[in-house]
């Protein structure tokens, strides 16, 4: 008998495959511009590809060594789970090639043309011929397999050409590893908006490559690994500094075990089985796509096409936003205005460039004596470097706690960790079995006689790029017992303490989760008393068991529970009896929903913190985070309309019905698409709302007196 009640959760894997369903979804928005749209097909790929590399490895690796692991939302092993991941995934390959193909014929209507080898004209193949024996077959390591020639190691995620031939009655395998140095897309010199792939004109030629063969049969094949590398300290040699070790971690990435098979457009059972056998996998782990493997290119052709012919690409594509500078921010220096105001900006709507502005002044700021920071993921070429470099020049103290393991962004961070060592910044790399999650900036500056902290606290990363593609929310204060907090944080990440009391902030692994469940237990008493009780939570995904059934415990007692979820959610809501007085809404749009908000109570007296945390074990129990309170009653109002916004909105949400699935919200007075309200919408006006009401009761006050 479990200890586990399953009837009102989902399995968290099936649950974010269901999720990026609903980004594929998006694809097939008639109301999004087409390359947009070809965008989501490009981002559903790519999610996909992580989704099997991270997820599906670490289930493997659970499948091989504890036999005895169940899923606390399910009661299904590793294996029954990796099983039903590979059944989905038919359905979202066929579901994929769908879309792929309506959405190809809507770019050939607009003159842009996915070629395959067959569509060329006469003079395009002269071109692509001479292209071939000149720039790529001089490129090319073509392999025989047979007795004498093993099975070569295929690279994650490399696209390779793979045949079976006949010599002299023997049945062989060729393989031709598509070259990474060579373009993905080639062009056509008469039309620039007619394009082939690479891999589709080394799949023509594959006769031409193996011309001592008779070929049978070719098509293109790509391995996805498991890339949930291991990284205890236990392995780093005395010698070895940590970066270094990092490096040649990072290297084991493209040799581990193959998770996946997929097959571009023509199958073989022949070739199917001889791969399986070579690769170690099962026959369900091959799926077939007629999709191109890898949909990284519409990215590439997205700037392609604005570069020669901005006018198709203005029509077929979202109209230009730029961020904006909110109203409160005045021109000149930052620290100042600091003083008399806290700032709350709102990515990817205001821009990130007041703490930019902010990063550089205190760089050249007298009196600043040190900047510490948490860095998770940046930009490829990061200002925030540029500053923590700048300040380190001018003599500040710079502290730098640097997450070598943020996932895909590691060779990113590494170089960064360099360059910050080399100009004598003090760099920490945090801790063995707890990822560095959190985002916190602190500046300490003298003030006359004074100590005085600014204090900046995010729910994203630093990162210029994903700041104007990311729903976020940055706070910077001047609040001195959020920045004494801010300061004990950073002398307890130098010295390894995890386990510190603050007096403002919620700090995982240890301090966070329990004021969590002492806010919902707060908001059960209440309802218990028949007062009002309410929650509003907002995240990316949520998968912790004990927070789940703490908000079933909720919805039992009669809280009123709205949930933002826009990935993962492993509870089912609407159950009679369980979870009936939750509600639970996710949003996909232009912009990815990324802030994480959580909110207790009504009225005036609700209880708002902001954080760097989803509600999963990864983060509440194994990674340093922080959710910091928001006191200031001008920024909780504006966040509570950020929220009441985006629970409206009927277009891009989906709600989750009681059978854990995404279904369209019909109703409502009016269309609301919550990102495109807050493109237009002027936060500052909720400003001068609470002044007035403000200004309002104090001369009140003052007549009484």
């Amino acid at each position: 008998m479990s200890k586990w009640d399953y009837s009102y959760t989902q399995n968290r894997e099936l649950s974010w495959l269901k999720f990026n369903d609903r980004v594929l979804e998006e694809a097939e928005d008639d109301s999004v511009p087409v390359l947009e749209r070809l965008k989501f097909i490009s981002i559903f790929t790519s999610n996909l590809d992580e989704f099997y590399m991270v997820r599906c490895g670490s289930l493997y690796d659970l499948s091989l060594i504890n036999k005895d692991y169940l899923d606390n939302k399910t009661g299904l092993n590793a294996q029954d789970q990796l099983d039903a991941i590979f059944d989905r995934t038919i359905y979202l390959y066929k579901r994929r090639d769908d879309v792929f193909d309506s959405l190809n014929s809507y770019l050939k209507d607009e003159g842009i043309h996915d070629l395959d080898f067959d569509d060329l004209t006469e003079k395009e193949i002269r071109f692509i011929n001479k292209y071939f024996f000149n720039c790529i077959l001089p490129l090319l390591s073509p392999q025989i397999i047979d007795i004498h020639h093993p099975f070569p190691h295929l690279l994650n995620k490399s696209l390779n050409v793979m045949l079976i031939m006949k010599n002299k009655g023997e049945t062989l395998y060729g393989l031709v590893p598509v070259p990474s140095s060579l373009p993905r897309v080639i062009y056509s010199p008469h039309d620039k908006m007619r394009f082939i792939l690479l891999e589709k004109i080394l799949l023509e030629y594959g006769d031409e490559i193996f011309s001592n063969y008779k070929v049978k049969f070719k098509t293109i094949v790509s391995v996805t690994r498991n890339a949930d590398i291991s990284l205890s300290d236990s392995q780093i040699d005395e010698d070895e500094d940590y970066r270094g070790y990092m490096k040649k971690i990072l290297k084991k990435r493209t040799r581990l075990a193959p998770i996946r098979l997929e097959i571009y457009k023509y199958s073989d059972s022949k070739l199917i089985t001889f791969l399986c056998d070579q690769l170690n996998i099962r026959e369900n782990q091959v799926q077939l796509s007629h999709t191109p493997l890898d949909m990284t290119h519409a990215f590439e052709l997205y700037d392609h096409i604005q570069s020669v012919n901005e006018l198709l690409f203005h029509k077929l594509s979202f109209n230009p936003f730029y961020p904006k500078i909110p109203k409160n921010v005045k021109e000149g220096d930052i620290i100042p205005q600091l003083k008399k105001r806290d700032f709350l900006l709102f990515y990817p709507f205001d821009s990130i460039e007041p703490f930019l502005r902010l990063l550089k002044e205190a760089a050249n700021d007298k009196n600043v004596i040190s900047i510490k920071i948490t860095i998770y993921r940046l930009a490829r070429s990061s200002s925030i470097i540029k500053y923590l470099l700048e300040a380190r020049e001018n003599g500040k103290d710079v502290t730098v706690l640097i997450e070598l393991r943020a996932r895909f962004d590691e060779a990113n961070n590494i170089h960064y960790a360099g360059l910050l060592e080399e100009a004598g910044c003090t760099v920490l790399y945090g801790f063995e079995e707890y990822k560095v999650h959190s985002k916190v900036c602190l500046i300490t500056r003298k003030d006359r006689n004074n100590i005085q902290y600014i204090t900046q606290m995010g729910t994203g990363n630093y990162s210029e790029r994903t700041c104007k593609l990311y729903t976020d929310l940055s706070f910077i204060t001047t609040n001195p017992f959020i920045g004494e907090d801010a300061m004990l944080f950073f002398k307890n990440m130098a010295i390894s303490n995890l386990n510190d009391d603050y007096e403002q902030l919620l700090v995982a692994p240890f301090g966070f989760k329990p004021h969590l469940i002492e806010k919902i237990n707060k908001e059960i008493e209440k309802a218990h008393n028949n007062l009002p009780a309410n929650i509003i939570m907002k995240m990316n995904s949520f998968s912790d068991r004990e927070l789940i059934d703490m908000l079933n415990k909720a919805s039992q007692a009669g809280v009123k529970i709205k949930l933002i979820v826009r990935g993962i959610c492993c509870l089912i809501p609407g159950l009679a009896g369980k979870t009936e007085n939750i509600e639970i809404i996710s949003i996909v749009g232009r912009f990815l929903e990324h802030s994480r908000i959580y909110c207790f109570g009504t009225g005036e007296d609700t209880s708002i913190y902001l954080s760097s945390a989803d509600l999963m074990v990864r983060n509440t129990e194994k990674r340093v985070e922080v959710a910091f309170p928001i006191e200031n009653p001008i920024l909780k109002k504006k966040i509570m309309h950020m929220l009441n916004i985006q629970l409206k909105d009927n277009v891009k949400a989906r709600k989750i019905n009681d059978k854990g699935d995404y279904e369209k919200i019909t109703g409502g007075d009016e269309l609301i698409d919550s990102q495109k309200y807050f493109m237009h919408y002027d936060f500052s006006t909720i400003e001068e709302e609470v002044e007035v009401k403000e200004s309002f009761y104090s001369k009140l006050k003052h007549l009484f007196k």
